[in-house]
């Protein structure tokens, strides 16, 4: 590959799955960056709302709908798992001498990949595929396949393996 044709950057998106970790030893392993190019791991948070999967119900009468308590806790948790994973990737690329940056978004996982990899301009997008079947992709969609159709970057679907 000559110096022009090597990439400047390249985007790897991260959740808590095996498959985004194969994705991200994928991208250590095949990829080969411009001297100034840059491997940008990105991880995206539910908002707290979101991540509850449920609201702790309000309060009748008119009373206030806020539970702070609820919402710290969830926050905190939330802030657990992101270190997690963001050490566990870091763990990875340091195994392979690889030099990385990280960015923690929050909000929908779909449109935060699509977004930063606009805003990087990105050269390439390298993403885990967790392979939900058919009922399952259905109702929590595909955000592989959500990124493969809406950035303008070359899209890797790194498959997990049996």
């Amino acid at each position: 590959m000559t110096e022009n044709k090597k990439l400047r950057c390249v985007v790897v998106a991260v959740d808590g799955s095996e498959e985004s970790m194969k994705g991200l030893q994928w991208a250590l392993d095949n990829v080969k960056l411009h001297p100034e190019g840059s491997l940008v791991i990105i991880h995206v948070q539910s908002p707290p709302s979101i991540a509850a999967g449920l609201n702790p119900g309000s309060i009748p009468f008119g009373g206030d709908l806020e539970v702070p308590a609820f919402t710290a806790a969830i926050e905190a948790h939330q802030r657990r798992i992101t270190d997690a994973i963001i050490t566990h990737a870091l763990k990875i690329c340091a195994d392979n001498n690889a030099e990385v940056k990280t960015q923690v978004l929050i909000g929908d996982p779909k449109e935060k990949i699509c977004e930063a990899v606009e805003e990087l301009h990105a050269d390439l997008l390298v993403m885990g595929c967790r392979s939900f079947g058919p009922i399952k992709r259905m109702f929590l969609g595909s955000v592989s396949n959500y990124c493969s159709n809406h950035v303008s970057c070359p899209v890797m679907i790194v498959k997990g393996t049996a």
